[in-house]
């Protein structure tokens, strides 16, 4: 069979005046690996031990979470004095609760990072039960490990910060790198979303012996590997280049063959776009017929949106781990919602949790 299985999702995202709509999957299209009896029901939140927060940095995907799970999203007051103190205070107990807060630490990195902090003191203090951090994105995740003398390794650090602010656990997607799993000294749940990119290109007709997956860096391979193995065992390609700096990446040559090929760039992130758009002009170069680009993380720094908007892409694939903003929109934009992932992820979580608690 030449085209890629349609798996059951949502149709296609369509396009309004080049702003792109967020398809969100209801209880009709929801792929296999995400079916629950849970979203045929509503939880009676008077009854139930669980509490949804939505911190300030992506408050869409809290409501769509919140949605998927049958709650609705706790009552939380949050707000910035004018020397730039940031202030929490919970309108609801959560005592004896299982408190779930999603606050990815998305730019700005550090105010978030802050207001999560303080998200998670607010629920000790408030005698939550257990505390899990939701961090949809990660920051800090790059400085991971120290490539020159005398550099902190930020992620260890921004780890021991989550844990010593009072978390029991964190629920993370799509981290930078493995290794930063290892620097938290509490449970980590790493939620892979390739599998919602994967359902979108599946909806798409793309002939499978035209395909081949390109990782846009080295350090990638792995991942872009495992992607090209679920998308109908595709052909790797490896972009190699070399950077001189951050933020600043030099492509150098091509690994594999990408002629008259539809070339998939599979990358974690997309920060200000240099090392993918590249990587997209040297396919182009070695003769691919059409170039996409998905990655989980659209961090979208400047000069970002220009060089994705630029002509070299057919489609940028990202998901809604972080908010784009509506000045960011470009045609070829398309944002799946992760939402519906989360929830399951959270759900059974919380009843792993609650079996554990039963036999302690």
């Amino acid at each position: 069979m030449c085209y890629l299985r349609r798996c059951d999702v949502a149709e296609p995202t369509k396009f309004g005046n080049g702003k792109p709509t967020i398809p969100i999957l209801n209880e009709s299209t929801l792929p296999k690996f995400l079916e629950s009896a849970r979203v045929e029901k509503a939880v009676n939140r008077n009854n139930s031990r669980i509490k949804l927060f939505s911190g300030s940095a992506n408050s869409a995907l809290s409501q769509e979470i919140a949605w998927y799970m049958g709650l609705e999203l706790g009552k939380i007051n949050i707000k910035r004095f004018a020397d730039g103190e940031i202030y929490v205070q919970l309108q609801e107990s959560v005592r004896g609760c299982d408190v779930y807060l999603v606050q990815p630490t998305s730019p700005p990195v550090n105010e978030h990072l802050m207001e999560l902090e303080i998200m998670i003191d607010a629920c000790r203090r408030a005698s939550a039960k257990n505390i899990t951090a939701v961090v949809p994105y990660f920051g800090y995740a790059r400085a991971d490990r120290k490539t020159q003398g005398r550099e902190s390794i930020a992620a260890k650090l921004v780890a021991n910060l989550i844990t010593e602010a009072g978390a029991n656990r964190v629920l993370a997607c799509d981290i930078h790198s493995g290794q930063s799993l290892g620097y938290f000294d509490i449970p980590v749940d790493h939620v892979y979303c390739e599998q919602v990119i994967l359902d979108y290109l599946a909806s798409k007709k793309i002939c499978s012996e035209d395909l081949v997956v390109v990782s846009p860096d080295v350090g990638g391979v792995a991942r872009a590997r495992a992607f090209a193995k679920k998308l109908s065992d595709a052909p790797l390609a490896i972009v190699d280049k070399r950077r001189h700096g951050h933020n600043v990446a030099e492509v150098m040559n091509l690994i594999g063959d990408v002629k008259g090929k539809v070339a998939v760039m599979v990358d974690d992130m997309i920060d200000t776009a240099g090392t993918i758009s590249k990587g997209a002009a040297l396919l182009q170069q070695e003769g691919a017929r059409e170039v996409y680009a998905c990655c989980t993380h659209a961090v979208f720094s400047p000069p970002a949106i220009e060089r994705l908007s630029g002509g070299l892409f057919q489609e940028v694939i990202v998901t809604n781990t972080i908010p784009v903003l509506e000045k960011n929109y470009f045609p070829q934009l398309t944002v799946l919602t992760v939402a519906n992932l989360l929830g399951e992820t959270i759900w059974r979580v919380h009843d792993d949790c609650s079996v554990s608690s039963i036999f302690q």
